[in-house]
């Protein structure tokens, strides 16, 4: 298990609810994963776990198109490499948004933002897709995808408690860097369809 890992870990098993939306804020899908782990183990009550994860998620969704809202083009051109902004993929971001916001979003928020999630989001502020539709989207989106990814860690919880106790924690590790490949591979195919212009 790596140290960052065991920290997050232990700090959830800490803190429980009270770091649940602020931990949501900044590393959503891995720690909706964990949090279904940890709620088959009877650590978490359903819904207080579920809102928090989901309202943590949306507002991040919030802050980064506030970013690109307010921030504007230049603040693209400066920072946007950091978050996979590049002219390329903003001016494909921009035309797909101004053909179909609502496809666009939908997919975004059940890819992880095809590969550059961060960058949909900014990109999103920065064509000023109309705030009600962007924060409808995310935030009924949200449900689904949290949802979602709990189940995903509750079904592993329950393989985990099953096998052998030597084996529980390489178990662990094994089942979220299993999701973690999986969800990049997944969001890796959409960013390649975007590229390509297919989407």
């Amino acid at each position: 298990m790596t140290p960052q890992l065991g920290l997050l870990l232990a700090r959830i098993l800490v803190y429980k609810y009270f770091i649940v939306f602020p931990l949501a804020v900044i590393e959503g899908p891995v720690l909706m994963v964990g949090c279904g782990f940890l709620l088959h183990l009877g650590y978490f009550s359903f819904w207080p776990v579920y809102l928090l994860l989901v309202l943590g998620d949306f507002a991040a969704d919030l802050g980064w198109y506030a970013m690109g809202y307010f921030g504007g083009n230049p603040a693209a051109a400066k920072w946007g490499h950091m978050l996979g902004l590049t002219p390329e993929v903003m001016e494909k971001l921009e035309k797909m948004f101004h053909r179909h916001q609502g496809k666009i979003l939908v997919i975004s928020k059940l890819t992880m933002g095809f590969g550059f999630a961060l960058a949909t989001l900014v990109a999103a502020g920065l064509v000023r897709v109309p705030f009600k539709k962007y924060a409808a989207i995310n935030f009924f989106g949200g449900f689904l995808w949290t949802g979602f990814l709990i189940s995903l860690g509750y079904f592993f919880g329950n393989l985990y408690s099953i096998i052998d106790k030597s084996f529980k924690w390489a178990f662990a590790v094994f089942i979220i860097v299993i999701v973690l490949l999986a969800l990049r591979g997944f969001s890796k195919y959409f960013k390649q369809k975007l590229i390509k212009n297919e989407l």
